[in-house]
């Protein structure tokens, strides 16, 4: 967290900060029971007044979003909520920005009616809903859809047309929809990854004939999941046909990890002991095994890794 808001500000871009399930149980720490969504809500709620405190100092817009939340983590979502209602009524904004329901699993129909009912909640906190339309491949956070049948990885323009018609109907709603075009968590070899990102513009134009809009209208805001190591050339198609957002999780944990990586081995002979090292046999080593020393070389890589996704995603001078 510390790293994207670092991040944002070199940009001098917006982020956008989220929570897995997973993810907030780790932020509350592994100690707590994590058989309930106790910890979960208490990690997602200490986080996001972590980035809320420190966003003001960086100086940078951050959107606080919840990430993948299936139909067995409704509950998660529902302590969430119940934190924003609190937050809004005390001080007139929501705790979070934004939540995801991915109930991509369920049938349409259920998908778009739950979505519905969360959205008429949300649109009161002036909050925005994020649902995904078909499967996102590969695996993460515990969900895993290595073996998903292939058709489910692409979305049809009328499936689209049909959550936006649904959701547009609930006042003040703002979402977005995280469609499927080939995406898949994680980074494959070149060949194994077939995304498809002109869905995304025949969905547009399907949409725009329901509408009732002129040629170019892209009335959809459309989610890039699974972005990490994708050709700069399918990114750069998807944000021409609507593509707002897009999920880089994979690529920022290998640049956090490549930081802790290369940390370790520049200064190997300084961490195997307490105390002795080249310099003498009786020299401390102390502000070498410091955590915060290969945790900072961490965020010094994941900051540059960002950079480089801040100007590929068009984000660099924006405010």
């Amino acid at each position: 967290m510390n790293a994207c808001l670092e991040a944002a500000a070199a940009a001098k871009a917006p982020v956008m900060i989220q929570f897995s399930s997973g993810g907030a149980q780790f932020y509350a720490g592994k100690g707590l029971d994590n058989t309930d969504f106790d910890a979960a809500v208490a990690g997602a709620v200490s986080g996001a007044h972590h980035v809320r405190t420190l966003a003001a100092k960086y100086g940078v817009p951050v959107i606080l979003h919840t990430d993948h939340c299936a139909k067995k983590l409704l509950p998660w979502v529902d302590g969430m909520l119940a934190e924003s209602e609190a937050h809004y009524a005390a001080h007139g904004e929501p705790l979070f920005s934004s939540h995801m329901l991915d109930l991509s699993e369920e049938p349409l129909e259920e998908n778009i009616a739950i979505c519905v009912e969360y959205m008429q909640r949300m649109a009161k906190l002036d909050m925005l809903l994020e649902m995904e339309l078909g499967i996102t491949g590969g695996e993460e956070d515990g969900v895993d859809n290595e073996n998903a049948n292939p058709e489910d990885l692409y979305t049809k323009p009328e499936e689209v047309w049909m959550v936006q018609k649904a959701l547009q109907a609930v006042p003040n709603a703002k979402f977005t929809i995280a469609a499927a075009f080939g995406n898949v968590h994680g980074v494959y070899a070149p060949g194994n990854v077939k995304l498809d990102p002109k869905i995304l513009r025949n969905s547009q134009e399907y949409i725009s004939q329901q509408l009732g809009l002129g040629a170019g209208a892209k009335p959809c805001s459309f989610v890039f999941h699974g972005g990490s190591g994708s050709d700069i050339n399918d990114i750069k198609e998807a944000i021409s046909y609507g593509v707002i957002k897009m999920n880089i999780d994979t690529d920022t944990q290998w640049a956090y990890w490549d930081g802790i990586r290369s940390y370790s081995e520049e200064n190997r002979a300084y961490l195997q002991s307490q105390i002795g090292n080249p310099e003498g046999h009786d020299k401390p080593n102390k502000k070498f095994y410091d955590p915060r020393m290969p945790v900072r070389s961490a965020e010094e890589t994941t900051v540059a890794r960002l950079g480089q996704c801040f100007s590929d995603l068009n984000c660099v001078d924006v405010f």
